[in-house]
């Protein structure tokens, strides 16, 4: 049987770094709740990545708090948005540094529910440091536990947003919960429907908007490519699509059409958090009122910025940074 959430622990003192986002947090005021998964991930970079039964020498190792619920949540509180996570971690490992990076950023875990018979979510994640690609594989410990009824006791961080957002490291039963809270008081929601698998019936219904890579989009729509998939899956959902196809941009589908955005052109060095980047990225813009091509230019930028950069949460940009780059874009466009 489930725990009831231990009281939220007292907040420490602020970090280096953490003022930066408290500020931005005061200008924008945003609220979003994330409901999601919390992992350890263990990082091993080498030249390349192996090929199946191949060993390959390795250049380096870390171990760094993730999961993609946990991701999104950091990268939309270091944009400025006020963010609670909504979730289940097991404490008989890490949960200490896991909390620390909550903590470090803003992020509010009152209502993640703490449970010390389990473990935590574990990534085991291979980085090939040429090129930045990745192969990862995902132990749900704790996240695998998350019940519906863990969702209702934290129904006032969801309710009280402007935007909930989910992904499927945790089941879908529980994602379905939230986002009929959701829906009940008038939010957003935003399901990024990764890792690629089934929806359960009824959820998409839940949805305003979808995010998903091609692969995700053509085994929802049962389409061939990304941008039938994106026409297919724009009207299943209360207001749209967005299609990403790496360094191709994205496509956004709506009522009025699909459209592509163009990707910045940057040298990759870790691709691993690029994904949950524009998550964060994108539900901050909508939870601040931008429209979506706003908000998922506000995604991009950020994304663009983080995969510059080696590591996945440490990597994530602060509203400044993505704030400028955006301004240096529309400055050189006016200047064409």
């Amino acid at each position: 049987m489930n725990s009831a959430p231990q009281p939220a622990a007292a907040r420490p003192a602020p970090r280096e770094g953490q003022e930066d986002a408290a500020a931005a947090q005061r200008l924008h005021g945003s609220r979003i709740a994330v409901v999601g998964s919390i992992n350890m991930d263990m990082v091993a970079k080498s030249g390349r990545l192996p090929l199946p039964g191949e060993t390959v020498m390795g250049e380096a190792f870390a171990m760094t708090p993730g999961g993609k619920g946990a991701n999104q949540a950091v990268a939309a509180a270091r944009l400025g948005a006020e963010v609670s996570f909504v979730g289940r971690l097991g404490t008989r490992h890490y949960a200490a540094e896991l909390l620390a990076a909550f903590d470090a950023v803003g992020v509010s875990h009152s209502a993640l529910v703490r449970d010390p018979a389990a473990l935590p979510g574990i990534a085991v994640i291979m980085l090939a440091s040429r090129g930045g690609e990745n192969a990862i594989v995902v132990i749900p410990g704790s996240n695998a536990d998350l019940e519906s009824a863990d969702i209702v006791a934290g129904r006032g961080a969801i309710e009280s947003a402007e935007v909930v957002v989910a992904q499927l490291e945790v089941p879908q039963p529980a994602i379905r919960t939230a986002f009929e809270l959701a829906r009940a008081a008038g939010r957003t929601t935003v399901l990024n429907a990764a890792p690629a698998l089934p929806l359960l019936p009824g959820l998409l219904a839940l949805c305003d908007w979808l995010v998903v890579n091609e692969s995700e989009a053509m085994l929802i729509s049962g389409a061939a490519d990304a941008r039938s998939s994106c026409e297919a899956l724009r009207g299943r959902v209360a207001k749209g699509v967005i299609v990403t196809v790496g360094r191709d941009g994205l496509l956004l589908g709506d009522a009025a059409g699909v459209q592509r955005l163009v990707a910045a052109r940057v040298t990759a060095v870790d691709t691993v958090g690029a994904g949950d980047t524009f998550v964060g990225g994108f539900a901050t813009g909508l939870a601040e009122g931008l429209k979506a091509y706003d908000a998922a230019r506000l995604g991009q930028a950020s994304a663009a910025i983080a995969v510059s950069r080696s590591g996945v949460q440490a990597a994530m940009p602060l509203r400044a940074e993505v704030d400028a780059a955006l301004a240096e874009v529309a400055t050189s466009a006016h200047g064409a």
